[in-house]
């Protein structure tokens, strides 16, 4: 089934986030070999595919796991969590209809 996880950056997060991204997106793109990733993308925090310093709010990511639980592990084990870029996490279960 897949999860949306839905993470909520900390204030003044921006460069905590721009110092673990590599681990964040090498976690990511595993998730994407394995066929398991939907879509994962940030927030931007202004009107801006590149919002420079005005930075992120939070990120989305929607992929496929074996259970909640296994979601949430998952999400809790990542490098915005660990290290203090996502202020709040919620997952949640997601039903994909379309594109079929």
């Amino acid at each position: 089934m897949f999860y949306t996880i839905i993470g909520t950056d900390s204030a003044n997060s921006l460069q905590q986030r721009l110092a673990v991204r590599p681990q964040h997106l090498q976690r990511l793109e595993a998730l994407q070999q394995e066929g398991r990733l939907l879509l994962a993308g940030p927030f931007p925090a202004i009107d801006s595919n590149d919002p420079g310093p005005a930075g992120f709010s939070g990120s989305l990511i929607v992929a496929e796991f074996d259970s909640l639980e296994a979601a949430t592990a998952w999400a809790d084990a990542d490098p915005y969590v660990t290290e203090g870029v996502f202020a709040e996490v919620v997952i949640k279960p997601f039903k994909k209809v379309l594109p079929a």
